[in-house]
This record gives C-alpha cells, sequence and structure tokens, in this order.
C-alpha cells in the first residue's frame, strides 16, 4: 500500500468541512470518503471552530494580543542603554592597565 504524500489545507477549506460536519447532513465517514479527509482530522477541526466561534463576533472589543508600544520602546531604550554601559565596560578590560 502506498503512502499518500501529506497536503497542507487551507483555512478555507477546513472552515467548510468543519461546517459540514455541523450541519449533520453527512456523517463524519461519508464526509471523509468525498473529501479524502480522515475523520479523525474533521472532528478535530469541527471542534476548533465550536470552540472559537464566539471570537468572530470580537472584532470590536480588544483582545489583549496586541502588544504595548509604550513599553516595548521604553524596553528598547533599557537595552540600548545597557549595551552602551557594556561594550564600554568591554573596551576597559582590553586595555593595558585593567584589572585582570
Amino acid at each position: 500500500m502506498r503512502k499518500r504524500p501529506r497536503r497542507n489545507h487551507g483555512a478555507a477549506f477546513k472552515a467548510k468541512m468543519a461546517l459540514e460536519a455541523i450541519k449533520g447532513d453527512q456523517t463524519l465517514v461519508e464526509l471523509s470518503e468525498r473529501f479524502q479527509v480522515h475523520p479523525n482530522q474533521i472532528a478535530e477541526w469541527k471542534k476548533v471552530l465550536l470552540e472559537k466561534a464566539s471570537e468572530v463576533f470580537d472584532k470590536g472589543k480588544s483582545s489583549g494580543k496586541e502588544p504595548d508600544v509604550k513599553a516595548l520602546h521604553a524596553k528598547i531604550g533599557q537595552l540600548a542603554m545597557e549595551n552602551d554601559f557594556l561594550s564600554v565596560a568591554l573596551g576597559r578590560i582590553g586595555e593595558p592597565g585593567a584589572k585582570k
């Protein structure tokens, strides 16, 4: 028996399959035969769709996933100062009068 090469399905295909599974017009086995996808995979896509369906309607609300720009700029400034300090300190180590 020959192995079928791995396929990567797009988001649209996954959503279509999950919606077909939710409709219940066909069983998972029938869908898997029709679209050549394993029934467990269809069940997983259905599960993900049901878990994350509420996020579709949360467009207006802040999801909290956006980074705080001010905090990131502050961190960049702090790291730049530390780099400058360490480059000066490392430069002193190479001087002849430096302690070892």
